[in-house]
């Protein structure tokens, strides 16, 4: 007889028997520790030379300004399938990764230069991830879901530990160009990988069908989906108040709250990784125990009180244990809102569901840009902690308004 802790090792395993995960776990890995080092160098040299919070989160939210084209992805993901579109976008941040190399080797990098590359791959970014989410669905079984979903999980956050520490040392160590160059190589190799990722061919009924209406259509299966749309408004709150603190903001804290330098801020983006790479994996071995709506908010409860747990413990080491618990908090909210929203979408309307749930990402840079302000005058700590409570506030709002199709375990939100 198995072993249940066998049975467990083997669930969680199971994702790489498919051929086609195989290519797209390494190929979203590489990609995942690219953007993230590109992320943390680029935002400590624009606070190093302009010496602007304000321009920082100006900086962090034009990652973001492609939400509002996202669910355009998902649709072209639909029509000509995922793995197509993911491969041409992977070709762009290579292309774009050059550029830098190059701007920075002949020394004529500039704040303004980083700011307009940062607004040509923030027209991208905010999709890749409903592209991948939707790749791993029309390449996995249903019961390797949730697993598959945590593994790859996995590839955003163990990037967000290793890239941040990585990227910091490199460009503390080398500078820039060298940093720049490693950078430009993981998006081509990740690039590579991509194309080898198996996918079915994308059916031809939706390339007769009108573009705006198939927009339409998506849009009208989440709003009369009750636990969709639940989700799409918390997504929306999660990325509005909660990311904020620990994406964007954090450069802001290493050098005016701590006083640390590139490998102090770091360590503070690696703990919130870590905390979330642990969560993820937590998802691949308990699978298909998991309720996914339940978890969504009861997780999202709890990642609001570690932020502000974050906000208020004093020093540094403190603040990198929060970050951890709210990591993995936040890794059992999101992974389950995703596979929740996958399986709900079916086929149909994976790519254009994923899409529509891009645009939560939208709450990002709106969040970071009246951060920014909001911090110059009030402060970090009670900025921070007005994100918090109205977080945790509205999340339970949320709760109540759609109780009916996300808490009884009998609801289709939360089938295994």
């Amino acid at each position: 007889m198995t072993s249940p802790g066998r049975n467990s090792r083997s669930d969680v395993l199971a994702p790489f028997a498919v051929r086609s995960f195989r290519f797209q776990f390494p190929a979203d890995l590489l990609t995942s520790w690219a953007g993230e080092m590109e992320i943390l160098i680029l935002g400590w040299y624009i606070l190093t030379e302009t010496g602007s919070v304000l321009l920082l989160t100006v900086y962090g939210s034009l990652q973001y300004g492609g939400t509002l084209i996202a669910p355009m992805f998902g649709l072209a993901g639909d029509r000509m399938g995922h793995r197509n579109v993911l491969s041409a976008m992977r070709v762009v941040y290579a292309a774009l990764a050059c550029v830098m190399t190059t701007l920075a080797a002949l020394h004529a990098l500039n704040p303004l230069a980083v700011m307009l590359i940062a607004s040509v791959v923030g027209l991208i970014r905010p999709s890749d991830l409903a592209m991948r989410n939707a790749l791993v669905a029309e390449t996995m079984p249903g019961d390797r879901l949730m697993a598959a979903m945590g593994l790859a999980r996995t590839t955003t956050d163990s990037a967000r530990v290793g890239g941040s520490l990585i990227g910091a040392g490199l460009f503390a160590a080398l500078g820039m160009a060298p940093a720049y160059v490693v950078i430009t190589v993981f998006y081509a190799v990740g690039f590579a990988l991509t194309l080898g990722v198996g996918a079915p061919r994308p059916s031809g009924v939706m390339a007769r069908l009108s573009f705006w209406s198939d927009m339409r259509e998506g849009l009208s299966y989440v709003w009369d989906t009750p636990a969709s749309l639940a989700a799409m408004w918390l997504a929306f709150l999660v990325n509005m108040t909660a990311f904020p603190l620990t994406l964007g903001l954090l450069p802001y804290v290493a050098k005016e709250i701590y006083h640390v330098g590139q490998t102090g801020l770091g360590s503070l983006v690696a703990s919130f990784a870590f905390g979330a790479l642990t969560g993820s994996v937590a998802i691949g071995f308990a699978g298909r125990a998991i309720r996914p709506a339940r978890m969504m908010i009861i997780y999202t409860c709890i990642w609001y009180s570690m932020l502000l747990v974050f906000v208020h413990v004093p020093g540094i080491v403190g603040g990198r244990v929060s970050l951890v618990l709210a990591g993995f908090a936040q890794s059992l909210c999101m992974t389950p809102m995703a596979v929740m929203l996958l399986h709900s979408a079916g086929a149909k309307f994976r790519g254009r569901v994923m899409g529509v749930r891009m645009l939560a990402i939208y709450g990002l840079p709106l969040g970071l840009l009246a951060a920014g302000g909001l911090i110059e005058r009030f402060g970090f700590a009670a900025t921070a902690t007005a994100y918090c409570l109205t977080g945790l506030t509205l999340t339970l709002m949320i709760a109540l308004r759609w109780r009916a199709a996300l808490w009884p375990l009998d609801a289709p939100a939360n089938a295994r």
